[in-house]
């Protein structure tokens, strides 16, 4: 395992002295590879992924359903088939509803032997505070020399945007789709990300000099809950994607 060492080595040792938690929370930024280090780790743990011993819970639409959790909880009562453990994984677990959280919880309070839970998640806050307090956190970080290729027609837009009128805003987000809208706030984010870091240890990049670093902080927030909602609701797109621009 090449990424994540510190977070890996963690875990490994975790097992090794007989010490690893009956549930763990993989939290940070989407794109990290969260998912990936989870599947990998409960191959380490199991030998081979493959159900009834291994169990990965996404989301059904935009939500990780109370049937959801109510079947995984089935599922885990019973012994291991056969491997020594039970895994159970649950993707974008911010997701969980109201029900699905409060289910899940009582779960967790009582855990089943020889059971082994992942969380992962970008959003731990969206998390009730009873299950945030009952699993071992690990956060993830981007790697030291990570970089994204920024797509530089997206930036260009992007500095245009910055310096047209509202009804230019407007008609710029009438023209983007809903895939290509993910792709976009994606590049934005990491571009912003960038030059408030930049602004923090004293380098320039010419654009966006108008702006103070309290104004980047506050872009930055806005994009980020603009992905939430598009994620994560029946938000309107083009709408919360014009309320974005205005912040510009």
């Amino acid at each position: 395992m090449t990424a994540h060492q510190k977070q890996w080595q963690f875990l490994k040792k975790s097992v090794e002295l007989g010490k690893l938690p009956h549930a763990l929370l993989f939290y940070g930024q989407q794109g990290l590879g969260k998912k990936a280090l989870a599947i990998e780790f409960s191959k380490f743990l199991i030998k081979e992924i493959s159900p009834p011993d291994f169990i990965l819970i996404e989301p059904q639409g935009k939500e990780i359903q109370i049937a959801q959790i109510r079947n995984l909880i089935q599922k885990l009562c019973f012994k291991p088939y056969l491997a020594d453990f039970k895994i159970a994984v649950i993707n974008k677990a911010h997701l969980m509803t109201q029900e699905s959280q409060n289910c899940f919880l009582k779960f967790l309070e009582e855990p089943t032997d020889k059971t082994y839970l992942i969380l992962i998640t970008e959003y731990p806050a969206m998390l009730v505070p009873t299950i945030l307090s009952r699993v071992q956190k690990i956060r993830f970080f981007p790697e030291k020399g990570f970089e994204i290729e920024d797509n530089k027609e997206l930036i260009s837009d992007l500095v245009k945007i910055t310096k047209s009128d509202l009804a230019s805003r407007f008609q710029y987000a009438k023209n983007v789709s809903l895939e290509d809208l993910k792709e976009t706030l994606d590049t934005w984010l990491r571009y912003f990300r960038k030059i408030f870091i930049n602004r923090l240890t004293g380098q320039r990049i010419e654009d966006f000099n108008q702006y103070s670093l309290s104004k980047l902080k506050e872009i930055i927030r806005h994009i980020q809950s603009t992905k939430f909602l598009i994620s994560t609701t029946n938000t309107n797109p083009r709408l919360a994607l014009e309320i974005l621009l205005m912040e510009f």
